[in-house]
């Protein structure tokens, strides 16, 4: 009996370092909750981000077909005026 009362001792002084050891690592690391929430609220800012940027690209990709349109028309408007002066200049 004196083999079960020696290791029952032992078996609780084990379960108090564990309790112990883990109470620290929660200490040290912050309330798990938290962590969680925290995470997932860093995980959803990511999602939208990406999302703000594809966003953004096409946009980017579309101003940018416009003002290559607009760049040809005003080219094309400088070359008639150019035309149109020049044949100003010789009548």
């Amino acid at each position: 009996m004196a083999s079960v009362t020696a290791s029952a001792a032992q078996l609780d002084e084990a379960l108090g370092r564990l309790e112990r050891a883990v109470d620290s690592l929660f200490e040290r690391s912050g309330n798990i909750g938290l962590m969680r929430k925290e995470l997932a609220a860093m995980v959803d800012d990511r999602a939208r981000l990406a999302a703000e940027l594809d966003e953004t690209l096409a946009r980017e990709q579309e101003l940018q077909a416009l003002a290559d349109e607009a760049s040809e028309a005003l080219g094309s408007a400088i070359a008639e005026v150019r035309a149109a002066l020049g044949r100003e200049g010789q009548s």
